[in-house]
């Protein structure tokens, strides 16, 4: 199941254009120089294997040379919120997967593609702190590190790259030369999940209205700004209302806020006109995200018991309940998403 993070990624830079951007910010200057970037191409999601799609916004891309070597360049884009320790043995497995498959549609060839496998994160808790290299997941025996570099030599070797955005300030991101919508996207993604988001977002109405002078920009402000009301607190949503009444005039922006209420009345994540209006808005949107998360945990056949159930929906805590949500996205039990918590769920009145 797919969330708010995953879909604006995928969304965003599952277009060759962004894709350039994102890919030119890490590549070695080499090989940028070396890419025929005209040539870049979104593949299909069949051609990653469904066993290994773990998350929606996983894009693999193909591009040639500028030597007009028939040899491929293929990138693999993970896009990642939380930190996974293991990410390097998963970005290898995606890499096998794909050779696999490529020695098998290309039996004549008798050397293999170059894949570069591409991790970008923006994840709540900090810098990156997953090893990049798969010979640092293994335990190696001796004492001293010029014993252990032997051992190391004997291991399998492979490295993904990183673009690690919660390293970055804003002013080297809004500087990255790409399209309006990739800057603005790395700010999002940034800053989206941190106390300062709603303080920021003033500070790039100018990108913003870049975003919006182009020939898609309402849609792409539509994805952007519903992202925002998807993870962002009552701060961050008066913020974007203001910034889109500065770069639309105010029966288009309120429009764009309009329909948003609504699509968010529809899908449940507001209880309707009646309760969110005798609740409180606070208090609706608590309901429809613990909805969410009971939705999610359904749809990826973790079993919810009546208890947890309670107290997932009895909860009203928004802080509580986005934690449970990102956790509900890659947990393997109940216990997973509610246990461990730093805060007691605080309950509704009977």
């Amino acid at each position: 199941m797919p969330g708010p993070h995953d879909l604006f990624a995928r969304y965003t830079f599952g277009r060759p254009e962004r894709a350039e951007a994102e890919l030119r910010a890490v590549l070695p200057a080499h090989v940028v120089s070396e890419v025929d970037w005209s040539s870049l191409r979104l593949e299909s999601g069949s051609v990653v294997d469904p066993e290994l799609r773990e998350t929606e916004s996983d894009l693999l891309f193909t591009a040639r040379l500028r030597t007009g070597r028939s040899l491929l360049l293929y990138v693999l884009l993970e896009h990642q919120s939380t930190v996974d320790r293991w990410m390097a043995l998963r970005m290898l497995r995606y890499v096998v997967r794909q050779v696999e498959r490529w020695r098998q549609e290309h039996p004549e060839r008798s050397l293999l593609p170059v894949i570069i496998p591409l991790v970008m994160y923006h994840g709540p808790e900090g810098a990156w702190t997953a090893p990049q290299r798969v010979e640092d997941l293994f335990e190696l025996p001796g004492e001293t590190e010029e014993a252990r570099r032997y051992w190391r030599a004997l291991v399998p070797r492979f490295e993904y790259l990183l673009d690690d955005l919660t390293a970055e300030q804003a002013e080297a991101l809004r500087a990255r030369p790409g399209p309006p919508l990739a800057r603005l996207a790395w700010l999002v993604l940034r800053y989206g999940r941190t106390k300062e988001l709603a303080h920021r977002l003033p500070e790039w109405t100018a990108l913003f209205a870049q975003v919006h002078a182009t020939p898609e920009g309402t849609e792409h402000l539509v994805v952007v700004i519903r992202y925002l009301l998807w993870i962002g607190d009552t701060a961050t949503h008066a913020a974007a209302g203001q910034v889109l009444h500065s770069v639309m005039d105010a029966q288009q922006a309120e429009a764009l806020m309009g329909s948003w209420a609504e699509e968010m009345i529809e899908r449940g994540l507001v209880r309707g006109r009646e309760e969110g209006l005798a609740r409180g808005r606070e208090e609706g949107l608590a309901r429809g995200r613990a909805e969410s998360i009971v939705r999610i945990l359904t749809l990826r056949g973790i079993q919810v018991d009546e208890a947890a159930r309670q107290r997932i929906l009895d909860c009203t805590e928004l802080e509580t309940l986005d934690r449970w949500f990102d956790r509900a996205l890659q947990a393997t039990s109940i216990s997973e998403v509610l246990d461990g918590g730093t805060q007691t769920p605080r309950r509704k009145d009977s």
